[in-house]
């Protein structure tokens, strides 16, 4: 007998539809697994044959063939033991094939029939959603993330047995809910905040100005000025995750299998990858690929410290994300992208000992040290960087003060309503914040008046600075016009514009 079931494989971050097939006949006792299935696939039959035997369910004794359509795509997750031990059962007539077509299943199984989570669950709740397949059964550690889809009847099992149950109409369990807005009010906080952080109010200042226009930003500092305090904090002055954020985000953390309890991501991604992670860590890669700390950083933060002393290929990487916010792997089969919007904050020392331009200390780095420590970042990477800030070391007085710094409160309230003023300037545009404004909408919201070009013109010559620079001044300048309310361009806030962009060429250029 033939019996059919849907399922899903995880592509990257995307749940691919899959039809599980079994098929059983008269014959001598053999079971074929056909369909392109990876290692992990194929030890799925010995995994299902002793769960249904120790639960006590018959072993068909003749001829089994299952086959995992579409026959192109590889299948490498153990997450085909559920679909395909029920299929077992329907085909064996141990389960009456009743509204199969309304269920998509997907889970793992122990030898004893019990059910293991399972990587993807939301993808695997979205595609469903997608194909108009209205029920889901997933294991119950993976329900409460792909409920979050709403559309989709999530139930949740801890055996086979169960799940039997629910097909056959033995049991009637209730879905799993999953409350986002009660997730978003619980879940949705932030242990530190930018009142911890004394002084730097300079600093607090361009990080206002970079989270309201998604600007990318460098700090460059002597040991112990605060730089790693002032990035850590960043994230809570970003607006909160909108429920598409939170579920884009979410599914990527789901597929890769870091979610952990949290069955939906309310607060922004801050990622910090130690400086030896290699290229294939950064953006993505295996086969098949995975997603990089630079996806696991969507819609948040993702902080690179001590960005010397990070591989020059690792860093080039970045290039292509920073501008288009996708990255894309290829392989020779197959294609996947990724999303990858983020806001990047980088640090650094100013040389290799960390003190030139400190007035309390000496640098003992020569000019060709300084040099080389500076020329591991390259000037297109750092093109691509907005603000340029220098954090200098904050004095007693300021550290020792009895009152506390800007709050994150404060600054966040300045960051939402920029970031309001640029929702409706955009409207229907896909862009949504100045720091992606193409060329059109740089001409028609960044126009300059006389004064204002003439300004930038002997910027760019006096800085050597590239039509990139040009563009990415516009755009902070657009972002500080916002914050002051002013509806175009005046030259202070140009002025302000040039003065984050002078720092790398007076240390690049040295």
């Amino acid at each position: 007998m033939l019996a059919k079931l849907n399922t899903f494989a995880l592509v990257g971050i995307d749940a691919v539809p899959v039809v599980a097939e079994v098929d059983t006949s008269v014959g001598l006792p053999k079971t074929v697994l056909v369909g392109l299935p990876e290692a992990a696939v194929r030890e799925s039959v010995h995994r299902i044959e002793r769960a249904l035997v120790n639960l006590g369910y018959q072993r068909h004794n003749g001829r089994t063939v299952i086959n995992l359509a579409p026959a192109d795509l590889k299948k490498d997750a153990g997450a085909f033991d559920l679909p395909i031990a029920v299929a077992l059962l329907v085909a064996t007539k141990q389960l009456a094939p009743n509204c199969l077509s309304e269920y998509a299943l997907a889970g793992e199984l122990a030898l004893d029939g019990t059910l293991r989570p399972i990587r993807g669950a939301l993808s695997m709740a979205m595609a469903a959603q997608a194909r108009g397949i209205g029920k889901l059964i997933v294991p119950a550690a993976s329900a409460r993330e792909a409920a979050v889809v709403k559309a989709v009847q999530v139930f949740a099992v801890k055996t086979l047995a169960e799940a039997v149950g629910i097909l056959s109409g033995q049991l009637t369990p209730q879905p799993t809910l999953a409350e986002v807005e009660q997730l978003f009010a619980q879940l949705n906080r932030y242990d530190l905040d930018f009142a911890d952080v004394r002084g730097q109010e300079f600093a607090k200042r361009a990080l206002v100005v970079a989270a309201a226009g998604g600007h990318n930003v460098l700090m460059i500092g002597s040991p112990g000025t605060g730089k790693s305090m002032l990035a850590q904090r960043l994230p809570t002055i970003l607006p909160p995750l909108t429920e598409a954020e939170s579920l884009e985000t979410t599914r990527i953390y789901s597929a890769t299998g870091r979610l952990g309890d949290t069955p939906l991501l309310t607060c922004r991604p801050f990622r910090t990858p130690h400086h030896t992670i290699s290229e294939a860590g950064m953006v993505g890669g295996g086969n098949p690929p995975t997603p990089g700390d630079i996806s696991l950083a969507h819609h948040g933060v993702l902080f690179l410290d001590e960005l010397p002393e990070f591989n020059r290929r690792s860093l080039e990487v970045l290039r292509q994300p920073l501008e288009q916010g996708t990255v894309t792997i290829s392989r020779a089969l197959r294609s996947t992208t990724f999303p990858a919007r983020f806001i990047l904050v980088a640090a650094m020392n100013p040389c290799p000992c960390g003190y030139l331009g400190d007035p309390r200390h000496t640098c003992k780095c020569s000019p060709p040290m300084i040099e080389r420590y500076m020329g591991k970042v390259s000037g297109p990477m750092l093109d691509r960087i907005d603000l340029h800030l220098e954090v200098p070391a904050v004095p007693f007085d300021e550290l020792s003060a009895p009152t506390d710094g800007t709050s994150s409160a404060t600054m966040r309230e300045q960051v939402s309503r920029v970031r309001e003023i640029q929702r409706q300037r955009f409207g229907p545009e896909t862009v949504t914040l100045n720091s992606l404004m193409g060329t059109r909408l740089l001409r028609k919201h960044c126009a300059l008046d006389a004064e204002g070009k003439e300004l930038l013109r002997q910027a760019m010559d006096e800085l050597g600075l590239s039509a990139r620079a040009h563009d990415r001044i516009l755009r902070m300048a657009r972002t500080i016009a916002d914050l002051e309310n002013s509806h175009r361009i005046r030259s202070e806030h140009l002025v302000e514009a040039i003065g984050y962009r002078s720092l790398d060429r007076k240390l690049w250029q040295r």
